[in-house]
């Protein structure tokens, strides 16, 4: 009976659907009627076994299991919620996403499929480290060759008006050049509303980790070409004999 209130409550959970100012959908409002219910079928679950096992005072108790406890916080904040406590209603309802694990504490096979996946998570965390190094040393060449480079763009002439355009710019080909009546000087404050830069260390590494995800990517490629350009005759030609 337990699992199938679990199930039940997952699916009562999943059609909900709230709308701006705390409005809801008369769906969500009748949805919102079983909650007392579900949480009288969990509170009795919790009773039975703290009157089986014992509260928290002795070996075996009921708190002493790392998924009762699970269970007992799931429980708790769905009654301070249904009671309308002083307590933040919406931090109070977001606990109820932890309801579905409450199916792992009814099944001991998935018990340890999540034990085996929380076990294998150590060495993965000494990959993810390994990751953070490598983005750390090419973040710090970010900020060898890049540093204070991605603010030139180009601006509407003898005006104070916004930059045209969200790149960098630069006097000389092949970098950008200005078009029409812009020309291309500080101060912008960089691609990304001025996060994308390698200004210091830490916009340094999320840059580089936008690289890794492959999302934008190349943006930041043509804007460090231009940047690197900016000026030096011998780092184009350098870049030029690369066939670029």
């Amino acid at each position: 009976m337990i699992l199938a209130t679990i199930i039940a409550n997952c699916i009562v959970l999943a059609l909900e659907q709230h709308l701006p100012d705390g409005d809801k959908t008369p769906m969500s409002e009748r949805l919102d009627d079983t909650e007392p219910y579900f949480i009288g079928i969990f509170c009795f679950e919790a009773g039975i076994k703290i009157i089986a096992l014992g509260f928290v005072f002795h070996k075996g108790s009921y708190l002493r299991n790392g998924w009762n406890v699970m269970d007992f916080v799931v429980v708790l904040t769905g009654i301070l919620a249904t009671a309308g406590t002083d307590f933040d209603l919406r931090t109070l309802r977001a606990v109820r996403v932890l309801r579905p694990l409450k199916l792992v504490s009814g099944i001991p096979s998935l018990q340890v499929v999540l034990k085996s996946i929380m076990k294998a998570m150590v060495p993965l965390l000494q990959i993810g480290l390994l990751l953070f190094f490598a983005i750390l040393m090419f973040a710090i060449i970010g900020l060898e060759f890049y540093m204070g480079k991605f603010h030139k763009a180009c601006f509407p002439n003898s005006t104070d008006a916004e930059p045209v355009g969200d790149f960098p710019c630069g006097k000389e080909a092949p970098a950008r050049l200005c078009e029409g009546d812009t020309e291309c000087r500080e101060y912008w404050p960089g691609p990304n509303f001025g996060i994308t830069n390698f200004d210091n260390i830490l916009f340094a590494i999320l840059t580089v980790f936008q690289c890794i995800t492959m999302e934008g990517w190349t943006d930041i490629l043509y804007n460090n070409l231009v940047s690197h350009l900016l000026g030096n005759k011998d780092k184009k030609e350098r870049l030029l004999s690369f066939g670029m």
